[in-house]
């Protein structure tokens, strides 16, 4: 009877086991050091984000005081961006040098110094030499921050903190926004030099609280330092089991070999960059060059589908769409940053939920319907005599949605996708020139938009953006896998295929089915 029991009581424990066996897994909680890594590394980005923000005001007070002409101004307003290639061009080999910690430094020193010469600007010469100064800096800091995030990311987040340096971008807009409004009742020539030396103070924090950031695993590897990197990874990873296999094939990548556990060995020359702008440029393979042309191409649809016109003039464009007084221009454009700011927070949470794919190709067809409405809107108030109220308030709701729809997908996905899909010898290279190829796209943006609407009308402007999203959604649906919960050595087998990576992806998804089942 005991022993009938006891078989009883066995076969319900067993079957507990079993069902146990078939509960989902219970994902993985938020990695608290990598959060704060990421958030640390991503604030550099509050740098460019708070300069855009902070000129689309600045400039109606610099062009009083200086006496400028509108060329003058759309040039200072964009040339920042053109400058910022010096500092991206050279933060790719510098990173792989002095490390990904001390170049996030260097980048809010060099701003700091920037933000400061602009502040104390006495004439349109002066202020052109402190935006040149500031430009290095953003550059260094828009390269270096999505390749460090990534790079101390475990795959379950990696999308979640990828996508901070964007949300620090627009927190920087909507603080420069902000300071724009604070500072616009001081004496004509005091308010915009403080807005624009103001900028000095993010640096200094940048600065101190970089000191309490690790360097990135990968970096540490490539320097031979596996015992640094390992304590790195052990933190920055979901478990143990997590850290060995990052450990694992970021030694591949890095041509160590796998049964190598010494803390500190030697690394080939190649894995510190000797041969990488060969292997990208000159010679690439079919997955390099397919891979290549998304980080490319994505920045520039960035870029070109219009988001710096309607960030860095805001302030014009409401003043065409009939708000004509300084003050209610100042408010509608903070308007503008708070609702970029909140869609970039709600984005975050849904990028390893929902994936990078839907999420993007969703952001560009409702930018690209906000983009029609706007350019509508402003065409009827353009051709009329009357004030149009209804045209204006769908000139207001155009823009808003129209940053809301970027901010949900196209604005952190850019910076997310780029940093993620290059194997780690081409990493910080290739992401160097993804940035580059934003910063001139911005840039010609930048220093054209004022020119473009008085050849074709602000209307005409903005259907020219439509047109660019319409491509950008044709290119981003035939080219692009998902990337969401790969690996970021994983990753590059998707590519190569071009238009046919839908069946490459099939066939790896078979494989990965039939390893499962042998186990």
């Amino acid at each position: 009877m005991a022993d009938r029991k006891s078989e009883e009581n066995g076969v319900s424990v067993k079957s507990k086991e079993l069902i146990t066996d078939f509960d989902p897994p219970k994902p993985p909680k938020r990695n608290k050091y990598a959060f704060a890594c990421a958030m640390l590394a991503s604030m550099t980005s509050v740098l460019l984000g708070y300069d855009i923000g902070v000129m689309s005001g600045a400039q109606k007070y610099i062009e009083r005081d200086l006496d400028c002409t509108d060329t003058q101004i759309e040039i200072l307003v964009g040339i920042l961006n053109l400058y910022s290639l010096v500092g991206s061009a050279a933060a790719g080999r510098t990173s792989d040098w002095i490390g990904r910690r001390y170049t996030i430094v260097l980048a809010g020193a060099i701003f700091f110094v920037g933000a400061i010469l602009m502040g104390f600007a006495t004439n349109y010469a002066f202020l052109m030499v402190g935006r040149f100064v500031a430009g290095i800096g953003v550059g260094y800091a828009l390269m270096i921050a999505p390749v460090y995030t990534a790079e101390v990311s475990p795959a379950s987040a990696r999308g979640f903190l990828t996508s901070f340096p964007e949300v620090f971008i627009n927190a920087g807009i909507l603080l420069g926004y902000v300071s724009n409004y604070a500072f616009s009742k001081l004496p004509l020539h005091l308010g915009w030099r403080f807005m624009l030396g103001v900028g000095a103070i993010p640096s200094i924090f940048l600065a101190l609280g970089v000191l309490g950031m690790p360097e990135s695993p990968r970096w540490l590897v490539m320097q031979g330092r596996l015992g640094d990197a390992k304590k790195v990874l052990d933190k920055t990873s979901d478990s143990l089991e997590e850290s060995k296999l990052r450990l694992a094939d970021i030694k591949e990548a890095a041509g160590i070999p796998e049964d190598c556990n010494d803390d500190v060995v030697q690394v080939s020359k190649r894995s510190h960059g000797e041969g990488i702008w060969k292997e990208l440029l000159i010679h690439p393979t079919p997955t390099v060059r397919h891979i290549l042309l998304a980080a490319v191409g994505i920045h520039f649809f960035q870029q070109a589908s219009g988001i710096d016109a309607v960030v860095l003039y805001s302030p014009r464009i409401f003043e065409k769409a009939g708000i004509v007084k300084d003050t209610p221009q100042l408010l509608a454009t903070i308007a503008v940053g708070f609702v970029k700011t909140v869609f970039i927070l709600v984005a975050t949470f849904f990028l390893d939920k929902v994936g990078r794919r839907p999420l993007l190709l969703a952001s560009v067809g409702g930018m690209i319907a906000s983009l029609t409405t706007l350019g509508f809107a402003l065409t009827i108030i353009d051709h009329s005599d009357d004030k149009i109220t209804w045209a204006i308030a769908l000139c207001f709701i155009g823009i808003l949605s129209y940053v809301a729809f970027f901010s949900i997908g196209m604005g952190p996905i850019t910076w997310v996708y780029s940093s993620e899909i290059f194997p780690l010898r081409l990493r910080a290279q290739g992401c160097s020139m993804g940035v580059a190829m934003n910063r001139v796209v911005s840039g010609t943006i930048g220093m054209t938009f004022i020119s473009l609407y008085k050849a074709i009308s602000i209307g005409g402007a903005f259907f020219v953006f439509t047109g660019v999203a319409a491509v950008g959604f044709v290119f981003f649906y035939t080219l692009y896998p998902e990337t969401r919960g790969k690996n970021l050595e994983e990753v590059e087998k998707v590519f190569g295929t071009f238009f046919s990576w839908r069946s490459r992806q099939a066939e790896l998804d078979r494989q990965k089915e039939a390893v499962v089942a042998e186990k």
